[in-house]
């Protein structure tokens, strides 16, 4: 048997999930808590919130301005809104020692200055820098120069060249700091259709930034998971997903959520396809009794003299 080359031998390690908790709280710590527990308990590796100064972040009239889906709104405008959904400081800390008491890695999307430096304080292993931020070079220089872990960044809405604006930019940092870079494929929209996945932007991504990142990163708002599964087989070594307990809930962001048994399902998914993704080189130990007793009768049944008489033969009659 011809063995692929060992340039073309692949290598797959198990794929690290995160549930992305963002403000599916509904502004409640102890929901917070409830649902980083449910991520730990479907196998998650990280259970990850939001930070943000809604005051800092938005103009005044954004700030004042009706939320375009009412009926989802906690507030009598888009700034009351987001305002009540914020957790504070001294809540992502209570939050943080949670996830260590049940070894769930505690991270948090970061959207502005203040924020960045508050989770920051935190030293989690990773922050991310979610679709909308990820052109707020500020906020990306405070990361890349004065925080130590991971920093996990989504593409969507963003285009070819400012990706190449981003993974340039955190070239220009000293040491290793594009080396603490995940780079991750993903599609802004709650939920996104099939057809606008786009699933081979892994791919892309990663024969293009492979040596220039850490790591290559799926963000998903897809319904189900299937999809998670081609993107992890494609090479995104992380996969995020949105976490909610009941995708009823109000808000905007449930909608495009898992709940426990898919969150639980998905991850079920994921080590199940780590574990198939080897190469067979020849028979295996497994297939050796249903050999002896299916393998057509010219293999098994004749001696092996007169098999390869007949092996022979066979060549002589094609040519």
């Amino acid at each position: 048997m011809e063995r692929p080359s060992k340039r073309t031998r692949l290598h797959y390690a198990p794929a690290k999930v995160i549930a992305e908790i963002g403000c599916n709280h509904q502004g409640s710590k102890e929901t917070a808590k409830e649902l980083l527990t449910l991520a730990k308990e479907a196998g998650a590796t990280v259970g990850k919130l939001q930070k943000r100064h809604p005051k800092e972040l938005l103009t005044e009239d954004q700030y004042n301005a009706p939320h375009p889906a009412p009926h989802h709104s906690y507030g009598g405008t888009y700034g009351a809104h987001r305002e009540f959904l914020e957790l504070s400081l001294e809540d992502h800390k209570e939050l943080q020692a949670h996830c260590q008491s049940i070894g769930l890695e505690y991270s948090s999307s970061v959207w502005d200055i203040t924020s960045a430096k508050e989770i920051i304080s935190l030293n989690p292993t990773l922050i991310k820098v979610g679709s909308p931020s990820n052109l707020h070079w500020e906020m990306q220089e405070l990361l890349r120069d004065t925080y130590q872990g991971e920093v996990h960044i989504s593409t969507g809405m963003t285009s070819r060249e400012d990706v190449d604006k981003i993974i340039e930019f955190w070239e220009r940092g000293k040491g290793d700091a594009k080396n603490r870079v995940v780079l991750y494929a993903c599609t802004s929209a709650y939920p996104v259709q099939f057809k606008d996945v786009c699933l081979l932007e892994i791919a892309r991504l990663k024969e293009q930034y492979e040596d220039r990142v850490k790591a290559i990163g799926f963000s998903g708002h897809h319904l189900g998971i299937a999809i998670d599964i081609a993107a992890y087989v494609l090479g995104a070594t992380w996969i995020e997903r949105h976490f909610t307990k009941d995708r009823t809930w109000k808000g905007t962001d449930h909608a495009a959520s898992l709940e426990f048994p898919g969150l639980s399902k998905l991850i079920r998914d994921l080590r199940a396809t780590t574990v198939s993704l080897s190469y067979k080189d020849g028979i295996l130990d497994v297939e050796k009794e249903q050999e002896a007793k299916l393998k057509w009768g010219f293999y098994n049944a004749r001696p092996k003299e007169a098999a390869k008489d007949a092996t022979a033969k066979d060549a002589e009659a094609e040519c």
